[in-house]
């Protein structure tokens, strides 16, 4: 392979893309792409250039004296950029903001291809990207311009990275400025979008998986599903779906298909309503199932409203069991998503 992808991770949430050439160092590469990442030395002297990666094999070499990078914060994925080599596409997190480093958020057109409606509850948008296809990690999000009305929305990506044609599942709020757009909406408009954004992605996958999606939270994991799907995965992935209303639960057709494409695969519903018949009524709490928390050596993300999330973290304190990680994203209508 001649180079590999580097996604630089700022702290304000903007992600950015760079090519590394094989044999290039991070820093070279992101000074090449005009992305000043913090440095002084630039030599493995200093430390200033000391950032986190998230995923993905380099070599650092033995070129930096111990005072830059000790063997402990070596351990736990601390790496020196003026000295990291990729030999795989790697995450990196940066501790800088990107105006800090004289970059700035992507911008990319899109045109519209389909407009989905799911009853009164969500409408799936489906776009096609005027020119390259945007890169980013299944999880991430971007900010969608409401076309006439000098505002923008954010939304989670629903559909995998890689590919010129990509969706979102959004949803229908009454006068909202977004639904009252897609009420018009006909294929063959164009609309803006900025991002990549947010640290709410698929990260490496070492252990089971379990994936809580409240609403249409659950964009974020048809892109995580389709990513595992590529890849082959076989390791245990449980969702855990809930709503509101019967009506709110959308896209299932969609899930199911990842039964036959991924074999470790399995899901449930959940509705809250209580005149609701579905089998299983009340909150995602309330049906999680103590193997899929693997006593604990199970990395769990979640994309739903704030009192999801914190009736979920609420969960682990109370049951005593604490996820090899666990990685949230929470949002409210017409707001920014939030994630940790």
């Amino acid at each position: 392979m001649s180079s590999y992808t580097i996604a630089l991770n700022f702290e304000d949430g903007v992600t950015r893309f760079v090519e590394c050439n094989a044999g290039e160092k991070v820093l070279d590469a992101a000074f090449r792409a005009r992305i000043n990442l913090p440095m002084d030395c630039s030599d493995g002297v200093c430390g200033t250039c000391k950032c986190r990666a998230e995923s993905g094999s380099y070599d650092l070499g033995d070129d930096y004296i111990e005072d830059a990078l000790s063997e402990d914060e070596k351990a736990r994925g601390l790496v020196l950029t003026c000295q990291m080599v990729p030999e795989s596409d790697c995450v990196i997190t940066v501790p800088a903001s990107s105006a800090a480093c004289k970059t700035e958020q992507s911008t990319f057109s899109a045109t519209v291809a389909k407009v989905e409606r799911h009853h009164d509850a969500a409408v799936v948008l489906e776009l096609e990207v005027d020119g390259a296809p945007p890169v980013f990690l299944a999880g991430q999000y971007v900010n969608i311009d409401v076309p006439g009305s000098g505002q923008r929305r954010s939304y989670s990506f629903s559909s995998a990275p890689g590919a010129s044609s990509i969706s979102f599942l959004i949803k229908k709020i009454p006068g909202g400025v977004m639904t009252t757009w897609l009420e018009s909406a006909r294929p063959g408009h164009k609309v803006e979008l900025t991002g990549p954004l947010g640290s709410f992605y698929l990260r490496a996958v070492e252990r089971p998986l379990l994936f809580l999606a409240g609403g249409t939270g659950l964009a974020p994991f048809l892109s995580m599903l389709e990513v595992l799907a590529r890849a082959n995965s076989q390791q245990k992935v449980h969702l855990i779906y809930g709503v509101t209303r019967d009506l709110d639960l959308v896209q299932i057709d969609a899930i199911e298909a990842y039964v036959a494409k991924l074999p470790n695969f399995t899901f449930s519903t959940v509705v809250a309503e209580d005149t609701s018949r579905h089998p299983r009524k009340g909150w995602v709490t309330q049906h999680m199932p103590a193997e899929c928390l693997n006593d604990g050596d199970v990395d769990v993300y979640l994309c739903g409203p704030p009192p999801m999330v914190d009736a979920v973290r609420q969960y682990f304190d109370d049951s005593g069991v604490t996820p090899h990680s666990f990685h949230y994203e929470k949002f409210t209508p017409n707001a920014a998503l939030v994630a940790a």
